[in-house]
């Protein structure tokens, strides 16, 4: 499985990708993030789903990018190219993956800033080659193992947060996934976009650098949960009594 999250808010965007590659009883680390960067024009582009399906078509883009100007200048028009060359894999390979019990599946995250676009973007694009906006009212999406990290992204994130609280929310929300699912892991790969210097900035965390925080993160939830008031379950724990008897 996989645990990639892509984060906007109005000051930039925060990506987030695990390393782990399962296979059977064998694991192994790859990186699941590319950044593409050239004068005004800087994007990030992550991916879940089948690992061949993945490389052919990063092949196939990084075909396309080739040369020395950038060949598109909005966003949504690298996203279509991407996905066209999607759907040239699915149109090569789809059939032979079928026949042999397997799902043509690969989702990504495509997230930057051309230039000409007004604002910083954030895609989240299917394995059909179609995608949707991430916009202001849910400022993130996750592909892959996305249901232990949601959560805490739900209740705490915000567009007017700045990019140390998302990052902050944003390694939360994949230690919560890492706890909970074997296949989802260290070392992480992080990027940074900020606007106001229309620059990628990326970083790979081991646990080493980051388990003190994952171990704060843990003791204080314990706390928090030890110091709530307890008055509120009086009521309902005299109906579950009545109920016994």
């Amino acid at each position: 499985m996989t645990y990639c999250l892509g984060i906007k808010v109005r000051s930039g965007l925060v990506a987030i990708a695990d390393t782990r590659i399962t296979s059977g009883v064998e694991t192994t680390t790859s990186r699941k993030i590319s950044v593409h960067q050239q004068g005004n024009n800087a994007l990030f582009l992550m991916t879940s789903g089948l690992r061949s399906i993945r490389d052919k078509a990063m092949t196939y883009f990084e075909e396309v990018l080739e040369g020395d100007k950038f060949p598109f200048d909005k966003m949504y028009k690298a996203l279509n190219i991407f996905g066209q060359q999607l759907r040239r894999v699915a149109s090569e390979d789809k059939s032979h993956l079928s026949a042999s019990g397997l799902v043509f599946n690969l989702y990504a995250i495509v997230g930057g800033q051309l230039e000409n676009d007004k604002e910083h973007k954030l895609y989240l694009l299917y394995p059909e080659g179609n995608w949707i906006e991430i916009l202001e009212g849910t400022p993130f999406t996750i592909i892959g193992n996305s249901g232990y990290g949601t959560p805490i992204l739900n209740r705490t994130l915000h567009y007017d947060a700045d990019l140390r609280y998302a990052f902050k929310t944003g390694f939360l929300s994949f230690d919560s996934t890492r706890v909970s699912a074997n296949d989802v892991g260290y070392p992480i790969d992080v990027v940074f976009y900020r606007t106001a210097t229309r620059e990628i900035k990326e970083q790979r965390f081991d646990r080493n650098e980051t388990g003190q925080i994952s171990a704060m993160w843990e003791t204080e939830l314990k706390k928090i949960i030890s110091e709530m008031p307890e008055e509120w379950m009086d009521t309902l724990l005299q109906k579950v009594d009545q109920e016994e008897l």
